[in-house]
């Protein structure tokens, strides 16, 4: 089934003034979609799709030979290349009048953008998300809400979330983990212990939703503590888990003349999540994970095309009183987000932070049918909530 995504639109406006970059983790559809622009029914055969693995084509791209006569030219995996940057940026000066571009790839094209860019100003950049209730409910017609058990169940990758076939996906995590460790991490970092990174990945569905500690990690790993923080950063920059630092909000005061109200916030843990939540064993907290995976969607979306900047964190006290996600836009606090599994009442820490923080809006979002408001929350079924909020 042919899906269009929900960066397609804004992918097409882009490329009529500069250059279109496609990051996300691997098997997220960047190829699928790349295709897409360049004709209903192109394929890796077309001409116009250039991959770097392709052994014809790193030398003809190096000459500036480029394919005649098509107006959109995609050039896949080319982070692979040393000095990509500096060649896409030759080519782009040199044919932008008479074709356009699309670069994609999975960890480069996010990981080293931070630094000094040649690229400046020659393209925008767009990170691709799993399949959300909003965008599969969009693209099959059917009802939100008949989404949430599939994206729980097989996560919101393409390929597993289509089939809906458990020995299928069983056999699509095995695959792309050891891809993503062994040829992904190979062309990005210099590991020797490719082994413990690999052990590291096993590692870490048992922790999503807990405060991370990678003193725990290192132990397990036998490692110094750098090494574990550094091999986590990696697996961050090759799209299999995000992490989600505290927020602390500052006094609030709660009329004029009244003292200032502080709440005793975390301010270093953070929390880590998977962009395959599928292979969370935990019920609760893989509901948790999809809920930070939609928020983290809508935080890159709100940057990548509105042009807002966004934060997504976690509020926690230390006496233990935790909402789990704060949405920042422009460093102001917009909203935060609660998970219940069961249509239950409105968190007492929900109240407890609305009193004490500048938050202006809590939600409350549950796998349940059951809407209502109680004290400052919103108690709202997750699939409405989606909708109501117009998540991408």
């Amino acid at each position: 089934m042919a899906i269009d995504r929900y960066l397609k639109a804004e992918i097409v406006s882009t490329l009529a003034q500069r250059m279109a970059f496609i990051g996300g983790p691997r098997q997220i559809g960047k190829t699928t979609l790349a295709l897409s622009l360049i004709g209903p029914d192109a394929t890796e055969r077309h001409p116009a799709y250039l991959n770097w693995d392709d052994p014809k084509v790193p030398p003809a791209v190096r000459r500036g030979q480029l394919p005649p006569d098509e107006p959109l030219v995609v050039l896949d995996e080319i982070h692979k290349y040393a000095r990509w940057r500096n060649l896409v940026k030759g080519l782009y000066d040199t044919e932008k009048s008479v074709r356009q571009f699309i670069v994609t790839g999975s960890a480069r094209l996010d990981h080293y953008r931070k630094g000094g860019d040649s690229l400046a100003g020659r393209y925008r950049y767009f990170r691709l998300h799993p399949f959300s209730v909003n965008e599969i409910a969009a693209a099959t017609g059917a009802p939100a809400g008949e989404h949430v058990d599939a994206l729980l169940a097989f996560g919101g990758f393409p390929e597993p979330l289509l089939a809906q076939n458990a020995r299928a996906l069983r056999r699509w995590q095995r695959e792309r983990l050891t891809r993503v460790v062994r040829e992904d991490l190979r062309d990005l970092e210099r590991v020797r212990d490719v082994s413990l990174v690999e052990q590291l990945v096993d590692l870490l569905p048992e922790r999503v939703g807990s405060l991370l500690s990678v003193r725990s990690l290192r132990e397990d790993l036998e490692v110094d503590h750098k090494t574990a923080e550094h091999w986590i950063t990696i697996l961050e920059n090759l799209y299999v888990c995000f992490r989600v630092p505290p927020y602390g909000d500052p006094a609030r005061r709660r009329s004029p003349g009244s003292p200032a109200t502080r709440i005793r916030a975390l301010k270093k843990q953070q929390k880590l999540y998977l962009w395959d939540w599928s292979v969370v064993p935990d019920e609760g907290a893989r509901f948790e994970n999809l809920v930070a995976a939609q928020l983290l969607k809508y935080c890159h979306w709100q940057e990548d095309v509105e042009g807002h900047r966004m934060e997504l964190r976690f509020l926690r006290d230390v006496d233990g009183r935790e909402v789990d996600f704060v949405v920042i836009q422009d460093k102001r606090p917009i909203f935060a987000v609660e998970c219940k599994t069961g249509e239950r009442a409105a968190s007492p820490a929900i109240r407890y932070f609305a009193e004490r923080t500048s938050i202006p809006v809590f939600y409350q979002v549950h796998r349940g049918t059951r809407h209502f408001q109680q004290g400052h929350a919103t108690v709202v079924p997750f699939a409405r909530w989606c909708m109501d909020m117009q998540l991408p």
